[in-house]
């Protein structure tokens, strides 16, 4: 497939272009650049209308595949120059969507102490299923707490699957924290980041946003320095 105009591409409408240019993109080579570019590419899914996270990486595979076609047609002269141009074009790519530190909790020494002691608990602990799980499919596996009068699980005989009991529990200073030590704040806007410690606390975005207002609630909790614990990329 041949990649000449911007309406070349699958998604892209007439409507989109002004929204382009207002980003500063006119041209495909541009747009190759920017879906490239993981900042950019956020800015094109929420500035242009009908046009979604998988619209951009179906753009970003198409191009991709063009570029490499041309770079195949071409006489193959200079090799070891366009070798490193390549490599150097690889590493910008990467370099710009690449790995970056997610932010830690300030733990205290006893928060962080009875952290690891709740991650042991939790490497031990049995599976809790259902009573009978195994012989009836219908039942599932989910827990159930044993009820009947003759029920030898109950009853705690040998040889029978463990019950849920008091004694498998982690710390209680730790007792609803994420793994990481920080506490969980759900929001579903841009409004619910502003009273968030950064230091103490993490956001989860609700899973009933969308994409686009969970776009904005990222770059918001990225300028604030808070964490995203179900970021989108």
């Amino acid at each position: 497939m041949s990649i000449k105009t911007l309406t070349d591409l699958p998604g892209l409408k007439e409507a989109n272009i002004p929204e382009l240019e207002q980003i500063g993109i006119s041209s495909v080579s541009e747009l190759r650049d920017a879906v490239f570019d993981g900042a950019k590419a956020k800015e094109i899914i929420k500035n242009l209308s009908g046009v979604g996270p998988k619209t951009v990486e179906n753009w970003k595979a198409l191009l991709q595949e063009e570029t490499k076609e041309q770079k195949a047609a071409e006489p193959p002269s200079k090799g070891k120059v366009e070798i490193v141009e390549e490599e150097k074009a690889e590493a910008e790519i990467v370099e710009s969507g690449g790995y970056v530190v997610k932010a830690k909790p300030e733990l205290t020494d006893e928060t962080a102490d009875a952290l690891a002691v709740r991650a042991m608990i939790s490497g031990r602990r049995p599976a809790f299923k259902r009573q009978e799980w195994f012989r009836y499919s219908k039942l599932g596996e989910k827990w159930r707490k044993p009820k009947g009068i003759h029920s030898k699980m109950k009853r705690r005989l040998k040889r029978r699957p463990p019950m849920v009991d008091i004694g498998f529990r982690g710390p209680t200073t730790v007792r609803g924290l994420h793994p990481s030590g920080f506490e969980e704040v759900l929001v579903h806007n841009v409004d619910g980041l502003e009273n968030i410690d950064p230091k103490v606390q993490a956001v989860r975005i609700g899973g009933t946003v969308g994409t686009k207002k969970r776009i904005a609630i990222e770059d918001r909790a990225a300028e604030l320095g808070i964490r995203v614990l179900n970021r989108m990329v």
